[in-house]
Formats: structure tokens, C-alpha cells, sequence
């Protein structure tokens, strides 16, 4: 499984570059809504370099003129513009073929992503509504924190409005990936950019469970480290938010990770072969309602759910573990979006 999680990973830089190509490809609309903020702004800044976007739509309640203004400068093709408050936001969003959300405010020393929810579940809940009425057909990425809850939440809004396609909706979890990759590296001395390694479940502590077994090239991990590698990369948001000091969050590596996520999504939506990436959405695979495994993407969206591999005790004990607290976020989701 990893083997294939590769083929997407290793085309981020080419896929966001001039030198990626398609036959014939099909230039789309992106837009990027909470793009004044700090996962906001470098990410759109990423996503102008793509050739494969034609317009980068930037929506924020303020300041998104300006941030349109400065990233216009760049020498790449897409053109940019930026929309403010609510009565822009339908503008924003029509004609989208990729709508990212990373909207709301970010943790600080002390939260969880939990303490999150009552202002950022409100935030997602209107803009999946405006994207579900302006773009349906749009591919819906949230990176919206507590993404367990968000996407739930985004999917009853699409329900509600009888615009639901499972094959479209996406919860960003890639930046559990790229960190996994990062400390395999550093621990094993593996290369960075060709270390892969699945990860699935939630994106929220120990929700999160990386497939060290499955990691590509094959890594030998004593009890000891496998147990201290999981909860490194499970708390690494934590990590951040810790070295920021109250000054934010993980902001420029979830740019990043975004971006390759959208990356890949233009790349199988132009046809390309073997795209896959680890992403939280509905599923059957384990018996909750949503969880994270590795996709295959195609031009409509997700084409196969490859769902787990082969799991050791460790990991199959992780994410039986796992399953009350995830299936809670989801619920609270749910029961949120219907109040």
C-alpha cells in the first residue's frame, strides 16, 4: 500500500510546478476560503504556482483583497482575486472545481481541538452551506479544525441540500503523513522525500495511527521506538503549538500539506494514474462512519478506498483504542449540524 501512497507524494514539487504537464489538461477554479490566515495565506501562495489553476478565488471576512494583491504579483499563470464577508462569498465559490477550507482560529497553548469546536464547527457549517449551493459538484477539502467533526458536519450541510457525493468530500489529514515521513527520516536515516508511510484514522491525537509497518522503504522499529514514534507523531501539532509559544500554530507545514493534497486532486482530476493519498472520509472500512485511509483519486474524486493493509497487534490494538473517541467527535458532528 505505501508502495502506491508514494506515486503522489514524490509529484507535490511537479505537480505545483512549471515543469508538470498532462495531455490536454483542464484548467480549474480553486478556491481557498479563510485565506487571510495563517494557514491561508501560504497555502495560497503554493497554489499559485500550480499550472494546472486558472483562477485562485481567496475569501476571508477581511483582508482577503490584499492578499489577492500581493500573491497577483507572482509571474505564474493563475489569475487571483479576493472576496470579503458574506455577500461575496457566493461569487467566490462559483465555477470551483476545488473548494479548501482551512477557516477558523487555530489552537493555542493548552486547547485541544476539541476546544475549537464551538467556534470553528459554526465557521464550516456556513461555508460547506454557500459550497454546497454555489459549486455542489466542487471537490470540498476542510482543514477546519476539529476536522473528526468538521467533516461530519460538512457532510449532513451537503445531505440536507440533496448535493451529498461521498466520491467528493475530504477531510485534509495529509500533514499527519508528511510528519510521519519527517521522523521516520530523521530516526531511520531513510531519504526524506522517498520515505512513505500510510497513516489512518482521525487527525486529533490518538486518533491518529500511522502504519509504521507498511512504511516504504521497509524500516525495522524496536517495541520501544514504534511506541515513541506513534505518540511523537500523534502529538506533533502539539509540538508546535508548544514552540510557538502562544504565537500560533502548525501553519506553514499544514500549507504545505494542503497543497500537495490539492496538488494531487488536480493531478487525478487531469487524468493522471495512481494518484492516492490518505484522507479522512465517509467510510465503510472499519465500521465508523468516517475515517482516514489511503484513496485512489480519479477525475470525480475518490475511485477505491484501499482501506488497511495488513496491520501487527500494535497497530490493530491502536485503532480499536481509537474507535470510542473518534466515534464521539463524529456524533458530535452529526448531532451539530441537525440542531
Amino acid at each position: 500500500m505505501a508502495n502506491i501512497v508514494r506515486r503522489a507524494a514524490c509529484n507535490f514539487l511537479n505537480v505545483g510546478s512549471r515543469s508538470f504537464s498532462v495531455t490536454a489538461p483542464r484548467h480549474a477554479k480553486v478556491s481557498v476560503l479563510g485565506a487571510a490566515g495563517g494557514i491561508g495565506q501560504p497555502l495560497s501562495l503554493l497554489l499559485k504556482q500550480s499550472t494546472l489553476i486558472s483562477e485562485l478565488a481567496l475569501y476571508d471576512v477581511a483582508n482577503t483583497v490584499g492578499v489577492a494583491a500581493d500573491l497577483s504579483h507572482i509571474e505564474s499563470a493563475a489569475q487571483v482575486k479576493g472576496y470579503v464577508g458574506d455577500s461575496q462569498l457566493e461569487e467566490c465559490l462559483t465555477g470551483s472545481k476545488i473548494v479548501i477550507i482551512p477557516a477558523g482560529v487555530p489552537r493555542k497553548p493548552g486547547m485541544t481541538r476539541d476546544d475549537l469546536f464551538n467556534i470553528n464547527a459554526g465557521i464550516a457549517m456556513t461555508l460547506a452551506e454557500g459550497a454546497s449551493k454555489a459549486c455542489p459538484d466542487a471537490m470540498l477539502c476542510i482543514i477546519s479544525n476539529p476536522v473528526n467533526s468538521t467533516v461530519p458536519i460538512a457532510s449532513e450541510v451537503y445531505k440536507k441540500n440533496g448535493v451529498f457525493d461521498p466520491r467528493k468530500l475530504f477531510g485534509v489529514t495529509t500533514l499527519d503523513v508528511v510528519r510521519a515521513n519527517t521522523f521516520i527520516s530523521e530516526l531511520k536515516g531513510t531519504p526524506v522525500t522517498q520515505t512513505q508511510c500510510p497513516v489512518i484514522g482521525g487527525h486529533a491525537g490518538a486518533t491518529i495511527l500511522p502504519l509504521l509497518s507498511q512504511v516504504e522503504p521497509s524500516c525495522e522499529f524496536t517495541d520501544e521506538e514504534r511506541a515513541a514514534l506513534t505518540v511523537r507523531i500523534q502529538n506533533a501539532g502539539t509540538e508546535v503549538v508548544e514552540a510557538k509559544a502562544g504565537g500560533g500554530s502548525a501553519t506553514l507545514s499544514m500549507a504545505y500539506a494542503g497543497a500537495r493534497f490539492a496538488f494531487a486532486l488536480l493531478q487525478a482530476m487531469n487524468g493522471a494514474k495512481n494518484v492516492v493519498e490518505c484522507s479522512y472520509v465517509e467510510s465503510d472500512v472499519t465500521g465508523l462512519q468516517f475515517f482516514s485511509t489511503p484513496l485512489l483519486l480519479g477525475p470525480n474524486g475518490i475511485e477505491a478506498n484501499l482501506g488497511l493493509g495488513t496491520l501487527i497487534d500494535f497497530e490493530q490494538e491502536a485503532m480499536e483504542a481509537m474507535k470510542p473517541e473518534l466515534s464521539g467527535s463524529i456524533a458530535k458532528g452529526i448531532k451539530f449540524a441537525n440542531q
